[in-house]
């Protein structure tokens, strides 16, 4: 039996999700200027934001689909199974609907201009967009539209509600039992521990496998990391052991995340230009050290808030309610800087040289693929899934146009670009 917790609701839970948002809005605005790839970039990108941009990478989704799951307890024990998905479908499909026709449209109309040379009106090409009929390509795909960019959490979030929903009505009793159980594994040590153990396997085992393409259907390496923290956070929300456990651990989880997080940095930083991919035992032991971080990084979270982010108030009360409009319309509001960058490039004469920062002249981005092995260190999605990345494909996904020593430095550009998500990016 869980020794629960009294109240409805959590402060400190509610604190950490309007902070993990803001955060996630952060890393967003980041994306525009470091080099790695994304819808529309800046024409001078900023290397050092790289190893800042890793301190939230490897974690921030992570714990918003955790604290999502922990609201979904409160929620789901004053309803019925029936009750709750009703009430879910109608919070979060409409807003995914209501993006993905009129707050993406403008992000996907950039990212053609800047990266196809399209020509077109806004107009001519929403048309197109609403109707899936664009055919946008380039050699490595084309950009599937409608789509839903950064609102792929809220797409995710959705499915595992209606899945959690499924169990409830038919299985509630056995998997407050199973939450039992899970309590007291992870009421001491065993919340740093093996947490970790789970999500160096699915880096190890899962990630070489399934690239992150935020497409749903075959995403399997994000549905194993960010189903079980929706899971996790339904089971423990009520948790008294485990929140006191948070509390107890979080010196020590902000210490073994800030060393993990250093040593990801570096090795990221060394590796990003390297001609040949590292040793496999490194590789190995830097997918451990990514789980540390990304685990360890929760835990200080949960531990500081629950000592500290007690008290609400209507601050917390307007924040609340406000983060998850202004989550929605984010994205593409912080775009147009970017547009008008990439339309002033589309004016330019076809084929001109422009001064890359540092560098000598190069021609548009989009005109020629990096290296194999030295492109920017983002995970980008497949053009023919909806997706947060842009129409190019890293080398990773060339992997039929590759052979021999390629593939290796293609897999090194997709391990090193693992949440930096991408995602994190799970943005």
């Amino acid at each position: 039996m869980i020794n629960a917790v009294s109240s409805d609701r959590r402060a400190d839970l509610d604190w950490i999700r309007v902070g993990a948002f803001f955060l996630l809005i952060l890393y967003h605005v980041g994306m525009f200027y470091v080099p790695w790839d994304w819808h529309v970039k800046s024409p001078r990108p900023v290397e050092w934001l790289e190893p800042v941009m890793q301190l939230t990478n490897p974690w921030r989704l992570t714990l918003l689909f955790l604290v999502s799951g922990a609201a979904t307890r409160f929620m789901a024990d004053r309803l019925s199974a029936r009750a709750l998905a009703g009430r879910r479908l109608w919070r979060l499909l409409p807003p995914l609907l209501f993006a993905m026709f009129v707050i993406v449209p403008p992000q996907s109309y950039y990212e053609i201009v800047e990266q196809l040379g399209y020509e077109g009106s806004f107009a001519s090409f929403y048309g197109r967009y609403a109707s899936a009929s664009g055919q946008w390509c380039d050699v490595d795909g084309c950009l599937i539209t409608p789509t839903w960019n950064h609102m792929w959490f809220v797409a995710y979030l959705l499915v595992y509600t209606m899945i959690l929903a499924a169990i409830l009505a038919v299985a509630r009793k056995p998997l407050a039992e199973f939450g039992g159980r899970v309590e007291a594994v992870l009421s001491d040590w065993g919340l740093l521990v093996w947490p970790i153990v789970f999500l160096a396997a699915c880096r190890l085992v899962l990630a070489p496998m399934f690239e992150i393409t935020h497409a749903l259907i075959d995403d399997w390496y994000n549905h194993a990391i960010s189903f079980s923290a929706f899971l996790l956070g339904y089971l423990i929300a009520r948790s008294e052991r485990v929140r006191s456990a948070t509390i107890r651990l979080r010196w020590p989880a902000l210490a073994l995340a800030a060393g993990a997080w250093a040593l990801w940095a570096v090795y990221a930083w060394v590796e990003r230009d390297a001609a040949l991919p590292p040793p496999e035992a490194l590789r190995v032991g830097m997918r451990a050290i990514y789980a540390v971080d990304q685990w360890c990084a929760i835990v200080a979270v949960l531990g500081f808030g629950a000592k500290h982010l007690t008290r609400g108030g209507p601050a917390l009360r307007y924040l609340t309610l406000a983060v998850f409009p202004f989550y929605i319309v984010h994205q593409t509001d912080i775009r147009p800087p970017a547009g008008r960058a990439a339309t002033r490039r589309r004016r330019s004469p076809a084929g001109a040289r422009r001064a890359c920062p540092g560098k000598k002249p190069c021609r548009r981005r989009s005109a020629r693929p990096a290296p194999p092995g030295r492109g920017p260190a983002h995970n980008r999605r497949r053009i023919s899934q909806p997706r947060a990345g842009g129409l190019c494909r890293p080398a990773a996904h060339r992997r039929s146009r590759l052979s021999g020593r390629r593939i290796e430095l293609a897999r090194t550009a997709r391990c090193l670009s693992r949440r930096a998500g991408n995602g994190n990016h799970r943005t």
